[in-house]
């Protein structure tokens, strides 16, 4: 059950970044509150705020598990799995 949730750590600090960034930017973003689900966009303050809750659930899931058992391993797969999957993701949209 640890790696697992370490994987999904290191996914939701990767997705924090770029709702972060735009939030604080002032820039829409999508965010699974859009419209279209993923594609269209949501305000800056929605993006600031879906950053914020990624990244505490995701540090508050580093602190729940020792990396000292586990291993950092499975936090940095989740983070390239998620990171690869936005950047084709987001690539399309774009486009």
């Amino acid at each position: 059950m640890g790696y697992v949730v370490l994987f999904l750590a290191g996914a939701l600090l990767c997705n924090a970044i770029p709702h972060l960034a735009a939030g604080l930017r002032g820039e829409p973003f999508p965010t699974p509150f859009a419209r279209p689900r993923g594609v269209g966009h949501s305000s800056p303050l929605m993006n600031f705020y879906w950053g914020t809750a990624n990244l505490l659930i995701g540090i508050s899931s580093l602190l729940s598990y020792s990396l000292h058992d586990y291993g950092v391993w499975p936090v940095i797969g989740g983070w390239l799995a998620l990171g690869s999957y936005i950047a084709w993701h987001f690539g399309k949209v774009r486009r």
